[in-house]
């Protein structure tokens, strides 16, 4: 098992590209992804908020999917956790709940702002950017980043993608650092 353990937030499953581009991270074993019902529940809201022509049945089989593919990677039994925590936004205290109940080094999201250091460091934990979390990955093996980002490519299919698309697709998800250092694989791509 990795030892990196990361937290995803609501607002880096949706959009799907990122969603997707980071479910293939986490299939490549450089670290473990865990997310919540509850971060389930706030991405799926948003999405059907956004685009009610998808019914409710189809994200349930997105998070299912997510939640078959990952290993152990819902987190249960934090919500005592939960008051006990401060955060400039309280909603987001159950993300924290879950970060320190999962024993997560990392919150992945682009509410930064949201997860100050002072409120994470005395759990050993750290609030990265998308791009900042990939960019560690990359130091870590940049092999296995681009296996994943081979595979999310792959997967592509309506439509497909050729390698300079895919890294402007992923510059457009937050992704710029991430996708310039990937554009030296991009034959690999």
């Amino acid at each position: 098992m990795p030892a990196l353990v990361a937290l995803y937030d609501a607002c880096v499953l949706y959009p799907a590209p990122l969603r997707d581009f980071l479910m293939h991270l986490a299939l490549v074993d450089l670290f473990a992804a865990r997310w919540t019902d509850a971060i389930h529940d706030e991405w799926t809201r948003n999405v059907l908020r956004d685009r009610p022509d998808l019914k409710p049945n189809q994200l349930r089989r997105t998070r299912d999917l997510m939640n078959a593919h990952v290993l152990d990677s819902l987190v249960t039994g934090y919500e005592d956790l939960v008051s006990s925590l401060e955060l400039p936004d309280p909603d987001d205290r159950h993300v924290l709940a879950a970060a320190i109940r999962t024993g997560a080094d990392v919150i992945v999201t682009f509410n930064l702002v949201d997860f100050p250091a002072a409120a994470l460091e005395p759990h050993g934990i750290a609030a990265l950017s998308p791009d900042d979390f990939v960019m560690s990955l990359v130091a870590l093996s940049a092999p296995n980043v681009l296996l994943a980002a081979r595979r999310h490519r792959a997967s592509l299919k309506k439509p497909t993608k050729t390698a300079p698309e895919y890294l402007a697709d992923l510059t457009r998800q937050g992704l710029p650092r991430a996708a310039s250092a990937l554009r030296s694989f991009e034959q690999m791509l």
